[in-house]
């Protein structure tokens, strides 16, 4: 957005302090969804983590419990991603590469081991195969012994943003809003405490968008969940409570916090006055940050502990919920045991020194910071009516309007760089011929054959049988029009793999393939 050299009250004279921004904790809670804010309860400190196998990632996440983190985030390989078993042809030369590999019940067994599930909180970045991934993490937690309605966490589950951006998709985007309502239909009715979805602005923003059109697009994505949910049946304030979203936490510092404080302020007005919502926990957005991965450079990687160290300030000064900091090595591979532990830090030292957290929004009044907030928010809005004027997001997604406006921003964003409009230390700017070598996590080339090896002994052990017979049954309720979480969870309990589900699946809902517009 366009910045003025000079913000004083008349840059914010239509605004009502009291009226339009409330106080922390009041709608529509632009200065945050608590009273207290931090003073009360700090954000949850989540580390996105996975890598190779269950084994090594269960490791890995027992070292993080150790060093402080209060929350696990789990990240899956493209395999898992895909729908794909690990001995799928197609998972050739990728498995544990960009995550952990996920193929059956029994890898999320191991995933898990020794940490109890009714004790830590649990994110999930699952998109097309959510419903399959849950299912597995809900049946470890039977096992475990934990009941469902204690469960607390929250998968992914944002399909309309794959078409949008990350194109990590499956099935046809109408068949996949199916799986993902039946989600938050089955969430409402058996885990309370679990957010079924997370509804995702940090994909948006990765592929090249501007920070407004991750506001709009990302919040339009939300309204779509909502419809469909109340075409199923669902009442407003049955589900939305447990509804949450996640944004990027990009450079531009005071527009991030804007475009956070803008989020919570649409979102309680368009559930108030669109929706008829009542309850007070269906008005509040409440979201997880990540810092922006697209901003870390190969080059002067030490130059990334900064960049990540203001956005996660940024993320705090704008209200998050939860948190992940990436860490300096991940322009080069997934994060080492070293770096993830600087970036857990960084976020330690925001909590405990910087003194950041002894006030609710402590920028709200600000000339600056108000008047953007309702620049985003003006802007925002426009792009949910013309997206509404379509016919909602399915139909814009369909006429690649979104596609179309991120990648025109995108590019225009790469121009200014390739200008040296826009500078980027250790990259267009303040260069240097030799940068500071950092360590990389190497990843076991044995992961492929341990899991295929894995999944053999598998199949050889359950009981087939039970296996064709729980997918016969997810395919006969996928044909017709109940909810296919039972089914799913069934398939799960007797051992059926990822790749047979979702092939189960493919051949009800058929696959996807985008057709691009120029």
């Amino acid at each position: 957005m366009p910045v003025e050299s000079y913000y004083g009250p008349e840059q914010i004279q239509n605004l009502d302090l009291a009226r339009d921004l409330g106080d922390p904790g009041q709608f529509p809670y632009t200065r945050g969804i608590h009273e207290s804010m931090y003073r009360g309860k700090l954000w949850t400190m989540r580390q996105f983590s996975g890598f190779a196998t269950p084994e090594e990632t269960n490791r890995r996440y027992h070292y993080l419990l150790a060093q402080g983190q209060t929350g696990l985030s789990v990240a899956f390989d493209l395999p898992t991603l895909m729908g794909y078993d690990a001995d799928h042809m197609l998972s050739e030369g990728e498995v544990g590469k960009c995550g952990v590999a996920i193929s059956s019940l029994e890898d999320m067994e191991t995933l898990f081991q020794g940490i109890p599930l009714g004790d830590v909180t649990v994110s999930m970045t699952i998109n097309s195969p959510a419903a399959v991934l849950w299912a597995m993490y809900l049946a470890v937690a039977e096992k475990q012994g934990v009941d469902r309605a204690s469960l607390s966490g929250t998968i992914q589950n944002d399909i309309l943003k794959e078409y949008i951006a990350q194109k990590e998709y499956i099935f046809p985007p109408r068949p996949s809003m199916r799986l993902v309502t039946d989600t938050i239909e089955f969430s409402a009715r058996h885990t309370p405490r679990f957010n079924p979805i997370s509804i995702s602005g940090y994909h948006i923003r990765e592929a090249g968008s501007t920070a407004v059109q991750e506001l709009a697009f990302t919040l339009r994505d939300g309204i779509e969940y909502v419809e469909w949910a109340l075409a199923r049946g669902l009442a407003i304030d049955e589900f939305a409570p447990r509804l949450s979203f996640f944004f990027n936490a990009h450079n531009d510092f005071f527009e991030e916090i804007a475009k956070y404080r803008a989020a919570r302020k649409i979102w309680a007005n368009t559930m108030r006055d669109r929706f008829g919502a009542r309850n007070e926990r269906s008005l509040k957005l409440r979201f997880h940050a990540q810092t922006a991965g697209c901003s870390l450079t190969w080059q002067q990687p030490y130059n990334n502990i900064v960049r990540t160290t203001v956005q996660a300030l940024a993320a705090v000064m704008g209200g998050c919920q939860s948190l992940h900091t990436n860490s300096l090595d991940e322009a080069y591979a997934l994060p080492s045991e070293h770096a993830v532990t600087i970036a857990l830090r960084t976020q330690q030292v925001l909590a405990h020194e910087s003194g950041v957290t002894a006030a609710p929004d402590p920028l709200g009044g600000s000339y600056f910071i108000e008047r953007m907030t309702l620049d985003s928010e003006t802007a925002a809005q426009a792009y949910i009516r013309q997206i509404d004027e379509m016919g909602g997001m399915i139909a814009a997604i369909e006429e690649n309007f979104p596609q179309r406006e991120i990648a025109n921003a995108s590019y225009a964003y790469q121009q200014a760089v390739e200008r040296g409009e826009k500078l980027i230390v250790g990259v267009n700017a303040f260069s240097s011929d030799h940068d500071e070598p950092i360590q990389i996590l190497q990843i076991d080339q044995n992961a492929q054959v341990h899991q295929a090896a894995k999944l053999a002994a598998l199949r050889k052990k359950r009981d087939n049988g039970q296996v064709r017979a729980c997918l016969d049954a997810l395919k006969r309720t996928a044909e017709g029009a109940g909810n296919t979480m039972p089914d799913i969870l069934d398939a799960v309990r007797a051992y059926a793999t990822l790749g047979e589900i979702c092939d189960a699946l493919r051949e009800i809902f058929g696959s996807y393939q985008e057709t691009s517009l120029v």
